[in-house]
């Protein structure tokens, strides 16, 4: 019998899948990696017996990213960013995808994909491929072996279907991924980190961790900065209107409209008036009524959901995308990521709508386009990618949450609405002349509402008036003047309108556009105002202007526009890969050297705008260069900045930073600090030199005295490892020595945590180990405040072991790593303490044991 290994994009997919081609009799197991299922059963694959097992991935497997000598920032200049070497590394590494799949992989005879329908879908297939090439029986790249399944929604009907109509994966799609994947990586990269280092380097209030640059990304500030800048410059301009009331034989007030608008030209109104202004009485001299229709709206697709999810909906589109994203997952919707907005010629519409005929909030609307006949839909566009967006089956209310049902809603009233009639009305228009000058008034008659009973949003709220005039009456005037009124400017671009220019100049895709919108927000560029309004930041303006200044096409939308153009060629195999890539790394790494050459243009926008280093912060602690007080910066990111010497330390992010005892570090004379994260508990002491420039091979940057191979120091790792922690295999559990007198211990890896020996004066790691390998300490007490037995104020023992510090030691958050045989070699140097990897057979067990 053969075994078919089947893989979809995320565990809540692979769970539906499986439950639907299995009819529910699959058995489930929990994958090597703990994070994804595997789902079992029996059945037949094209045509023969098979045993068939779905997993999933969660999203990409790999990503892309330098070699790891191209990530140091202060060693690479980031010009090389445009020719260095690149390579594809695991996208989660704690998901340990690769092993995973290649473990469940092993002996299976054929692969099918059930990754999603798009080109990122396709990408995530060939990563896959690459992950089971050695375990898969047969040659995983070949059509005999992998298929690929194609579907649009999680129903029976849909998924049984593609099982049946298996095809293969479209290496060119995949492609055009990894084409795009490496050109954002090399341009973003080069430009961020130059941004980025140089201007943290001299402005303190910039109150953005990164100063990115993205091809897509500063396109789309661009858009908003652009209407900024619009706003800025208006100049408001008087105008003057006649305003004319008359009274209908009903005597109803009717307000009539200038046929000439408006005048710019005070004199000028002032003499139309005047020629008016005498008269009584004006006459009607036409009253022409036609019938008029408001069309039902088009099939929906991805940039209108967004759309209307910003404007009606008040929902961010990445927000909205991740609810619709979860929709589909459930089978609540079809695929939510389509540009088409025209149904496939043999999609099931009656069916579709047929689902939805039992809701109590639009089953009447339903039932009435049923009875009637369905209504052709408008023909909208094909892009050949996926169906629009359809309801598949009902939900009610209580089934989801508020914000899924506000989604789900419009999907459902938009799909009725398209298979509805069109809104119907009766526009009446009467023409009034006063001495030769010319008026009108309009009214509305609803006839037919049409679709706008089910998007109720779009209906008349009443019958508009329609004035009681007859041809060739002549009619009381009550009121003329002359109105003076201003023009005003255009508001902040809304993120529908800011979705509506990315979509008009191809910035981004349908998937990718909210993640662009979200990016410039998060990186403090944009605010998102009242309405959904996104103003530009003081950061976002003066970026885009320095773009403007140095070379207008790095902000341009143009640009990046050429380059999606180009990928779509890819994607079709209509351009080579390699010729797309080499030709666009080339342009832009001479507008990158040029950027560089020309940075002062900029950097004059940034000196007007921010402070400079020198004049921010507060005096926080000494230079051990030249021994003056340094500027501690809390602006994102947060900084030391020493005047003086002019150098900038980076510090330890979302936390508090504070001097620890006017210490100074044995290496370079700094004062030590302490930076404590609030909502963890989590802290360590670290020296702002070495956080910044590593004093040993083994230390990273980035880490503190906890992980200092120091031989000596009594802040090092080497005086206060204690034991290894489990939760993440490479971290040391080590005294906090910042901690007292509420001690702890803390991993230099994860977030676990034991606290113990509360109110001790004093605690220090000895180098004895005990039998189970962590490292002994002594517990020093003040006498009257002594928790040890017998009243001693001093005790040593192992944390783990001595039946004395039982009751003194609370439960770990998580769990800890306790080996069953001793460390060998005592201190090890470069190593830190207690690195052996023997486990208990039950470790839990013996926890519970000694913490019971």
């Amino acid at each position: 019998m053969k075994t078919v290994l089947m893989v979809a994009e995320k565990p809540s997919l692979a769970a539906s899948l499986a439950n639907i081609l299995s009819n529910g009799s699959n058995s489930t197991r929990k994958g090597s990696n703990g994070i994804c299922s595997v789902h079992e059963w029996n059945g037949t694959f094209r045509g023969t017996p098979a045993r068939l097992k779905m997993t999933s991935v969660c999203g990409h497997v790999m990503g892309v990213d330098f070699i790891s000598k191209y990530n140091n920032w202060d060693r690479v200049d980031p010009v090389e960013l445009f020719s260095c070497p690149i390579e594809k590394k695991e996208a989660t590494p704690k998901f340990k995808m690769p092993m995973f799949l290649s473990h469940e992989a092993k002996g299976c005879d054929n692969l099918v994909l059930w990754l999603d329908c798009d080109k990122e879908g396709e990408n995530i297939c060939f990563e896959v491929m690459q992950c089971v090439a050695r375990s898969m029986s047969g040659d995983v790249f070949s059509n005999s072996v992998t298929y690929r399944a194609k579907f649009s929604a999680i129903t029976e009907q849909d998924i049984k279907a593609a099982f049946n109509n298996l095809s293969h994966p479209n290496e060119n799609e995949a492609k055009s991924v990894d084409a795009r994947q490496e050109l954002d990586l090399r341009i973003g990269c080069a430009f961020t980190r130059f941004q980025t280092k140089f201007f943290q380097g001299r402005y303190g209030d910039l109150d953005s961790s990164l100063i990115s640059y993205g091809p897509c990304q500063t396109p789309t500030l661009g858009f908003c900065v652009q209407r900024h800048d619009q706003i800025q410059t208006f100049k408001p301009e008087s105008y003057w209107v006649i305003k004319v009331t008359i009274k209908t034989k009903d005597g109803d007030d009717v307000n009539l409209e200038w046929k000439r608008i408006r005048c710019f030209d005070k004199e000028v109104a002032n003499m139309f008036l005047q020629q008016i202004k005498n008269q009584t009485e004006a006459k009607v001299v036409s009253v022409v009524a036609k019938e008029k229709s408001k069309p039902r709206p088009v099939a929906l697709n991805t940039v209108e959901l967004m759309r209307v999810a910003s404007s009606g909906l008040g929902m961010g589109p990445h927000h909205a995308m991740q609810i619709a994203e979860k929709l589909y997952t459930q089978g609540y919707i079809s695929y939510p990521r389509t540009e088409t907005t025209r149904y496939p010629e043999n999609f099931d519409l009656v069916g579709v709508l047929r689902q939805q005929q039992n809701s109590s909030e639009w089953g009447e609307d339903v039932r009435e386009i049923l009875s009637k006949g369905v209504n052709r839909p408008k023909q909208g566009h094909d892009a050949g990618d996926h169906p629009p967006i359809t309801p598949m089956k009902l939900a009610s209310r209580n089934e989801l949450d508020s914000e899924s049902w506000k989604l789900y809603d419009y999907i459902a009233r938009h799909f009725i609405a398209t298979l509805a009639r069109d809104c119907k009305y009766l526009s009446t228009t009467a023409t009034v002349v006063i001495n030769d000058e010319t008026f009108t008034v309009t009214g509305k008659t609803l006839l037919d509402p049409g679709y706008t009973t089910v998007m109720t949003w779009q209906a008349f709220d009443k019958n508009e008036i329609v004035p009681n005039l007859s041809e060739n009456e002549l009619v009381p005037i009550k009121d003329m003047r002359l109105s003076e009124h201003q023009t005003s400017p255009p508001d902040y671009l809304t993120e529908a309108e800011l979705i509506t220019l990315m979509e008009t100049h191809g910035i981004g895709t349908d998937a990718s556009i909210p993640v662009h919108i979200n990016n410039i927000s998060q990186r403090n560029y944009v605010t998102v105002t009242s309405g959904r309004r996104l103003k530009p930041t003081t950061l976002g303006i003066v970026l885009v202007h320095g773009y403007q200044k140095i070379d207008a096409e790095l902000v341009l939308p143009t640009m990046r526009s050429a380059v999606e153009e180009q990928l779509n060629l890819i994607a079709i195999g209509k351009a080579n890969f390699q010729a797309v890539l080499r030709h666009t790394v080339d342009i832009f790494r001479l507008k990158f050297q040029y950027f560089v050459k020309n940075i002062d243009g900029m950097d004059q926008l940034f000196e007007v705008s921010f402070s400079p280093l020198s004049a921010s912060g507060k005096a926080h602690s000494r230079c051990g260069k030249c021994r003056r007080y340094m500027k501690y910066i809390q602006a994102k990111p947060p900084r030391l900045h020493c005047p003086q010497c002019d150098d900038t330390y980076s510090l330890p992010q979302n936390g508090t930073v504070k001097l620890f005892k006017e210490l100074k570090c044995p290496l370079d004379d700094f004062e030590l600090l302490c930076w404590t994260m609030g909502n963890k508990g989590k802290s360590f002491v670290f020296c702002p030199y070495c956080y910044n420039h590593p004093p040993f091979k083994d230390m990273k940057k980035g880490n503190g005295c906890n992980s200092c191979s120091h031989p000596t120091c009594p802040y090092s790792l080497n005086s206060n490892g204690v034991c290894s922690c489990v939760e993440c295999d490479a971290g040391v559990l080590v005294l906090d020595p910042s901690s007292g007198p509420k001690w702890k211990l803390g991993c230099t890896r994860c977030d676990t945590i034991i606290n113990f020996f509360d109110d001790a004066q004093k605690i220090t790691v000895l180098s004895d180990v005990c039998d189970c390998g962590a490292q002994l300490v002594n517990v020093e007490y003040k006498s009257e405040k002594t928790k040890l037995p017998n009243s001693s104020s001093e005790m040593k023992g192992c944390v783990f072991c001595t039946a004395e510090f039982g009751k003194l030691v609370d439960k770990p958050k998580t769990a800890v790593y306790v080996r069953s045989r001793p460390f060998r070699g005592g201190k090890a140097p470069n190593r830190g303490r207690g690195r052996s990897r023997a486990k208990p057979k039950d470790k839990m067990a013996q926890l519970a044991a000694y913490f019971v």
